[in-house]
C-alpha cells in the first residue's frame, strides 16, 4: 500500500504531491499547477478524486482524478462556487460537495457526478452569521454541522443524502463561549463525540453527539495554548488518530501542535504536551494508520513529518521538505491501487 500526501500552496498556486514511506520519509513526486489561490482540499470517500478550492476570483473548485498507482493528479474540471469558500468536504457517499464561506457568510451544497465533476448549480445556498468556517457530516451521513466563527455557534442540520438538502434541527444551533470563534470540527471514530477548535480563545471544545436527535451537547472546553503563551490565540486545525486515542490541534501564534489523550466517552481531553512545528501551522493531517502526522507552515514554506508514539501520543520529528509558497492544507490517503 502506498501513502500519498497532498499539500495546497496558495501563493504559488500549485498542489504538491509527495509519497510518505513506511519510515515517515517524505518523497516529492511532483507539483500540479492550478488556476487560482488554492487552499481547502477534500478527498472523495473512494479516494478516486481530489477537490481543491480556489479562493481568488472567479471563486471555484477544481476536480482532479487521482492516479491509483502513483498518486499523481489529472485535471477533470473547474466549477464555479457561490462564493470564496474557506472549507470543502464531501458527504460520506461522495455525491455532494459541502463548502463554507468565511468572507461570504454562507454554506453551500453542490452535486457531484459519477465521473467526479462538481455540478455548477448548487442544491442549496444558506446564509449564516459572519464567517462560516467549516462544514462536515456526522459518520452516519444523516446530519451536517457548520462552525460559524463570528456567530460563536455550530449550526445543526438534518441531511437528505438523496437530494442533498439541509433541514435545520431543533435547536438549529449550539453556542460556544462568547468570543471563542469556532473554526474546524472533527468527529471521534466512535461517532459519539465531536471536537471543535476555537480560533480566537485558543481552546478546543468537546461535544457529545446524540445520533437520535442529531444534535450536539457541550461537555468541556480545553486550552491548547502552551505554558507562558503571550499574544493573541490563533488556533487552526484539529485531527484525531484513527484509533481515537489521541487528538492534536495546531496553533499559529505559538507555532505548536498540542497533543491530548482522548476519553472517547464523554470526550474528556488530557493534555500530553506541545510540540514546536513549522512557522504558522494552518493545516496538518494524520495518515490513515495513525503512525505519522504531517504539518505545513504557511511562513516556512515547508512540511515536516512526525512519528506518533502509539503508547504515549508523543510526536517525534522525522523529515522536513520544502514545498510551494504558503502551504496551508494537508490531506493524506492510501492509494486505491487498481
Amino acid at each position: 500500500m502506498r501513502t500519498v500526501v497532498y499539500v495546497s500552496n496558495a501563493d504559488s498556486r500549485e498542489i504538491s504531491v509527495l509519497l510518505l514511506d513506511s519510515t515517515g520519509v517524505l518523497i516529492p513526486v511532483g507539483s500540479v499547477p492550478v488556476d487560482g489561490t488554492v487552499m481547502p482540499l477534500a478527498i472523495s470517500p473512494d479516494r478516486r478524486f481530489l477537490y481543491a478550492g480556489l479562493r481568488s476570483e472567479p471563486f471555484s473548485v477544481s476536480a482532479f482524478a487521482i492516479e491509483p498507482v502513483s498518486g499523481q493528479l489529472a485535471a477533470l474540471s473547474t466549477t464555479p462556487l457561490p462564493d470564496n469558500m474557506a472549507y470543502l468536504a464531501t458527504d460520506r457517499s461522495g455525491r455532494f460537495l459541502f463548502s463554507a464561506s468565511y468572507s461570504g457568510n454562507k454554506i453551500a451544497v453542490n452535486p457531484i457526478s459519477g465521473n467526479g465533476a462538481v455540478g455548477a448549480q448548487p442544491v442549496s445556498v444558506i446564509g449564516t452569521a459572519p464567517h462560516a468556517h467549516s462544514i462536515v457530516t456526522d459518520p452516519s451521513n444523516q446530519h451536517v454541522f457548520a462552525a460559524v466563527l463570528g456567530g460563536d455557534h455550530l449550526l445543526q442540520y438534518r441531511f437528505d443524502a438523496m437530494s442533498g438538502m439541509l433541514t435545520p434541527h431543533r435547536p438549529a444551533a449550539v453556542g460556544t463561549e462568547l468570543g471563542a470563534g469556532p473554526r474546524h470540527i472533527v468527529f471521534h471514530p466512535s461517532g459519539r463525540v465531536a471536537f471543535v477548535t476555537n480560533e480566537l480563545d485558543g481552546t478546543v471544545g468537546s461535544y457529545l453527539f446524540d445520533p437520535v436527535t442529531g444534535t450536539l451537547t457541550p461537555v468541556s472546553s480545553t486550552s491548547v495554548l502552551p505554558e507562558g503563551f503571550s499574544g493573541s490565540p490563533w488556533t487552526s486545525d484539529v485531527h484525531v488518530t484513527p484509533d481515537g486515542r489521541y487528538l492534536y490541534v495546531s496553533e499559529r501564534t505559538s507555532d505548536t501542535l498540542a497533543g491530548f489523550r482522548v476519553d472517547g466517552m464523554p470526550g474528556a481531553l488530557e493534555l500530553l504536551g506541545h510540540t514546536p512545528t513549522e512557522s504558522q501551522p494552518r493545516g496538518f493531517a494524520i495518515d490513515p494508520h495513525g503512525r505519522f502526522l504531517v504539518a505545513a507552515g504557511q511562513k516556512s514554506n515547508a512540511i515536516t513529518s512526525y512519528a506518533i508514539d502509539p503508547d504515549t501520543g508523543a510526536l517525534t520529528a522525522l523529515h522536513r521538505v520544502p514545498v510551494g509558497r504558503n502551504p496551508n492544507w494537508v490531506v493524506i490517503i492510501d492509494l486505491p491501487i487498481a
